[in-house]
């Protein structure tokens, strides 16, 4: 049923962005797509992905999780499968969880690894996105660039605060609030050393970059030519928007908002829809690992 509601979302969206379109320009232009440039976005993205398992095996590291590099980026890879292929009620995060529990760890330690995981990915996101926007001020409508700098600035404090709520003992008394303030206990033991903390969220804006390189490349692969610093403004909301899952691996929602904010640039809407189309194939295509990954690992049990 979930997924059912997920997909008539995703077809409305479309439906209303094809309506603001010319359809056939749209197919005009994906068929014109360079190769070659989709090629290297494509490397781009890869890359991306390792860096992510990379900063995933470090946290789980500081939690005693010993296993190989690889071992990590073949699981980070099943979970992209799972998330861009598979419309499952599995997720990739549930992907993860399980392979970690095959190997004979605790599923609530895996559950907390992959947590933090995503937390810190999603703070060097915002990070990305306050330091370009900050940069660049003036790229877009002072108006929109003050709302992301707000969000970006407000998403990093919240995260901030959590580590202070261990100090806050009446919490504990309650059972809803108690949550919070064993996590921000955990993550308090967890990056006792803060460098570590800054260290991962280091690398975390990196994966991102690669992340806003990949559209940037697929733009120039359609001959959309924009200045690198508007794909660092406008990309990462749009990636903050498709992490809400409410449509089919963020089909619609992804296309909308990536129209929706580089209109706010006067950008041609077909060619900003053709990028956005392009960018969600390629991560289906990136993803495509994951699965000679699940294969194997299934086989081997």
């Amino acid at each position: 049923m979930k997924n059912i509601i997920k997909l008539i979302i995703t077809i409305v969206m479309f439906y209303f962005l094809f309506k603001y379109v010319n359809f056939e320009n749209l197919l005009n232009i994906l068929a014109k797509s360079h190769g070659g440039t989709i090629a290297i976005a494509l490397l781009f993205q890869v890359a991306s992905t390792f860096i992510a398992a990379y900063r995933w095996r470090l946290i789980m590291r500081l939690l005693v999780f010993k296993e190989s590099v690889s071992y990590y980026v073949q699981s980070y890879f099943k979970g992209s499968f799972f998330n861009q292929v598979l419309p499952s009620s599995i997720g990739g995060d549930a992907v993860r969880i399980i392979d970690l529990s095959q190997k004979g760890y605790d599923k609530k330690d895996a559950f907390y690894g992959i947590f933090v995981d995503r937390v810190v990915g999603l703070v060097g996101l915002l990070v990305l996105n306050l330091l370009a926007t900050t940069l660049f001020f003036g790229a877009f409508d002072s108006d929109f660039s003050l709302l992301i700098i707000f969000i970006a600035i407000s998403g990093i404090s919240g995260f901030a605060l959590l580590f202070q709520l261990e100090k806050i003992t009446f919490l504990a008394n309650y059972k809803f609030l108690n949550l919070f303030h064993r996590l921000a206990k955990r993550l308090n033991t967890l990056y006792a050393d803060r460098t570590l903390l800054l260290k991962h969220i280091a690398i975390s804006v990196v994966v991102h970059l690669f992340s806003v390189l990949t559209i940037y490349a697929l733009a120039w692969s359609i001959d959309f030519h924009m200045p690198f610093q508007i794909f660092l403004i406008a990309v990462p909301p749009v990636f903050l928007l498709t992490i809400v899952p409410i449509s089919l691996a963020g089909w619609g929602i992804r296309e909308g908002a990536m129209v929706g904010i580089f209109m706010l640039i006067g950008a041609d809407q077909t060619k900003v829809l053709a990028m956005s189309i392009l960018y969600g194939l390629l991560l289906i295509i990136s993803s495509l690992p994951g699965s000679y990954f699940w294969i194997k690992s299934k086989k081997a049990t």
